[in-house]
């Protein structure tokens, strides 16, 4: 096997100055630089990466807690979080902190064992006390997207949630609906008590009173949606249009429509949440309100790392979404056009 003395014998060099070379630290100058390489080169020698990191208490790479590995919404993340990394010259290590608060505490633990120089977490269910606990005890610095932490704003990246629900549910109230069910995501989640309170903070707005029968409570998939949308039907509870809180469960929906012969949007207009590769596709094309994860995760990325190399941040503003209006939406029976009004 070679060894570090080898290529400092071929390149007539001490072993000192390999390791500088190396390590990128202390001052060599460029001719003995690549004498070095050279050596290596000639000799394939390949150095001990993991013996340097455990040294150095430093592995070059950022560490990356997600959820659940499911869906185009992760797919997404991890693609961004990867490119983000590597812009900065450092290795992603991604783990799945299985929804759960408890394997999401362990999974940052296992990074900081692993030397990570920096850790983003992704939560969905950890309270904001432990986050901050969290927070204020590993020995590294932690971001975490997804939620606000009101007591470390430099720590964390997150959306307006209960606004980009507020301001989806206000358009189907703009164009005339005033019967609207919502199907929700995970309500034991802040993200789905957020996209809820936006829907019925809406109808308050606009003088419309919140009916618990036009509620149905989610999981995020396809499935439950189809199924909820169909207990709604079987209801009679009548409803104009639907608000369903993120793309999988208004997919789910669209199809028990279509099952039950209810045209969408003539009969029912559909809405959904996270702007979806899918939705795009959907006949009729779905409208739905787009979620920045890529600027969201870019962000979390490059906050960390500064953190990482010492400077002192500012508080992250948050993110807002867009509504991507397509042809899922129509007019409801309320709906006063510009024309009959002139």
């Amino acid at each position: 096997m070679v060894t570090m003395l080898d290529v400092a014998l071929r390149a007539g060099v001490s072993k000192a100055t390999v390791s500088r070379v190396l390590n990128g630290i202390g001052q060599v100058k460029e001719s003995t630089r690549e004498q070095v390489f050279n050596a290596m080169e000639e000799l394939g020698y390949r150095p001990n990466f993991l013996a340097r990191s455990l040294a150095n208490r430093s592995s070059n790479s950022v560490g990356l807690v997600v959820s659940t590995f499911d869906g185009f919404y992760f797919g997404r993340l991890l693609q961004q979080a990867s490119r983000q990394t590597e812009a900065w010259g450092k290795q992603l290590i991604v783990t799945d902190g299985h929804d759960t608060p408890q394997k999401e505490q362990e999974a940052v633990q296992m990074l900081v064992d692993r030397h990570c120089d920096a850790i983003v977490l992704y939560t969905r269910f950890m309270n904001e006390r432990t986050l901050l606990s969290l927070i204020n005890s590993i020995k590294v610095p932690l971001v975490v997207i997804n939620r606000d932490v009101s007591q470390a704003r430099d720590r964390c990246v997150f959306f307006e949630q209960q606004d980009a629900a507020f301001q989806a549910t206000e358009y189907l109230v703009q164009q005339g609906h005033r019967d609207i069910a919502c199907i929700t995501v995970p309500i034991s989640t802040p993200t789905g008590q957020a996209r809820l309170m936006g829907y019925r903070k809406a109808l308050q707005k606009h003088g419309i009173a919140f009916s618990e029968e036009r509620v149905k409570y989610g999981d995020s998939s396809m499935e439950l949606g189809h199924k909820l949308c169909q207990e709604l039907l079987e209801s009679r509870v009548p409803f104009t249009a639907l608000f369903a809180c993120n793309d999988d469960m208004a997919l789910g929906a669209s199809k028990a429509l279509h099952q039950a012969g209810v045209r969408i949007p003539q009969d029912i207009s559909l809405f959904g949440f996270d702007d979806a590769p899918s939705a795009q596709w959907l006949e009729p094309a779905l409208s739905s309100v787009y979620l920045p994860i890529d600027s969201m995760i870019t962000t979390a990325i490059d906050q960390v790392i500064k953190l990482a190399n010492g400077e002192l941040l500012e508080a992250i503003p948050p993110f807002v979404g867009k509504l991507v209006l397509r042809d899922s939406v129509g007019p409801g029976p309320y709906y006063i056009s510009s024309a009959s009004n002139s």
